[in-house]
């Protein structure tokens, strides 16, 4: 279905385009007039057979396509919908090893082991230690700003995202800033400013997947009380192998690192951005504000999905093999779901966003996780940097194909 408004060669995975702005008016246009839309991908397509993917931008669509994996694969082409132009098909198939990128059986059976780090109960058992290392984060903070503004992204956003991920798998502290650099690699391919090449990129994720190896390795040869000795210690019951502890960690430095990193990066914009909402929080601190926050930031621009077999959606038909884009960020913003979506409103109950994916076998683990997270620090600040405002020309922007970035946001306080 055309859609002739749109700007020629319009592509929403773009890394020019994501780098300027998420394309909130021509994801409108598209869920008014071709709600599942072919894309004639043009530049970055190097390791694919194919000549572009299905834009899917409705919410119901989204959600469709995440809840019926049997029509909808992650492996056959990875959930990533658009790599660096260099990249070589056997390295993309090489990313199946991910959770993120596997379908049953085999996903069913890493995510049950997984799952064990997850439980209500051990995300409550952080609580007070990430509470108190979200205070130490925003007074060092204060700390660094009695000489001016400061980079917010760096001093509050990236650290408790980071210090969950060592509290919760038991890295030292320390080692922190080590995943903070693996991570940043592997995915700033596309950005210039961080000259990351392929084969940087590669061998961060090797460096990362060694080290987690090697935990997993000292684990298994002196078991602790610890959430790493539950997934590895005992592979003949049910435990993950060395290698799959790697790659579970290597998807943690991106799902538990990036995105909650810039949701609250984009929140704290959000509110300097929205003084009223910033004020009412300060005064009310609402229990909705955290999910909002993802809503608004919806840190994931798209995954994609591969068709299995020929069927339809959104009144088109898609053949088998077909690539599907699922655009979180327009899902997120569909007047069909939520009303005035365009609207920051930390009170906005109900809130049925897709910012953790939309449900289904894939649906983010780590979603309590990271709402403890978002709550935590913006507690802290409303507590300790109530008067924060914007410094500088605002937020710069990553440049990525699928990661709605903020790579940095000075800020200066009263």
């Amino acid at each position: 279905m055309p859609c002739p408004a749109l700007p020629e060669g319009f592509d929403a995975t773009d890394p020019d385009l994501l780098q300027d702005r998420v394309p909130y008016p021509e994801f409108a246009m598209l869920r008014q007039t071709a709600p599942v839309w072919w894309c004639p991908q043009r530049r970055g397509v190097t390791g694919f057979d194919d000549e572009g993917y299905w834009a899917v931008t409705r919410h119901a669509d989204v959600k469709y396509v995440s809840t019926h994996p049997e029509l909808f694969s992650s492996g056959l082409n990875t959930a990533v919908i658009r790599f660096n132009e260099h990249i070589r098909r056997e390295q993309i198939d090489a990313q199946r090893l991910i959770m993120l990128n596997m379908d049953a059986p085999e996903h069913t059976r890493v995510r049950q082991i997984v799952q064990r780090g997850f439980t209500p109960r051990a995300v409550r058992g952080l609580e007070a230690a990430l509470r108190d290392r979200a205070r130490a984060i925003v007074a060092g903070a204060l700390a660094a700003s009695a000489d001016g503004d400061f980079d917010f992204v760096t001093r509050v956003a990236c650290e408790l995202p980071l210090q969950a991920i060592a509290e919760l798998i038991g890295v030292p502290q320390e080692d922190r800033l080590r995943i903070f650099d693996w991570s940043n690699k592997m995915i700033a391919y596309d950005d210039p400013e961080y000259a990351v090449t392929q084969e940087a990129g590669l061998q961060a994720a090797m460096e990362l997947l060694g080290y987690a190896m090697n935990m997993s390795a000292e684990r298994k040869r002196c078991p602790a009380r610890d959430i790493v000795t539950q997934l590895v210690a005992a592979e003949d019951q049910g435990n993950l192998s060395s290698d799959e502890f790697g790659f579970f960690v290597l998807l943690l430095a991106v799902a538990g690192n990036e995105t909650t990193r810039n949701a609250i990066s984009h929140g704290m914009h959000a509110f300097l951005t929205h003084p009223g909402q910033w004020e009412l929080y300060k005064r009310t601190r609402p229990a909705t504000a955290a999910e909002e926050i993802v809503r608004w930031a919806t840190p994931v621009v798209s995954f994609q999905r591969t068709a299995t077999r020929d069927t339809e959606l959104g009144g088109q038909k898609i053949s088998a093999g077909d690539r599907v884009g699922m655009f979180y960020s327009s899902a997120n913003h569909d007047p069909e779901v939520f009303e005035d979506p365009e609207r920051f409103d930390i009170t906005r109950d109900p809130n049925p966003h897709l910012g953790f994916g939309g449900g289904g076998p894939h649906f983010c683990l780590g979603r309590s996780l990271a709402v403890m997270e978002i709550d935590l620090i913006f507690n802290a600040l409303a507590d300790t940097l109530p008067g924060l405002r914007l410094a500088g020309d605002g937020p710069r922007r990553l440049r990525a194909s699928w990661l709605n970035g903020i790579k940095e946001l000075r800020v200066s306080h009263d």
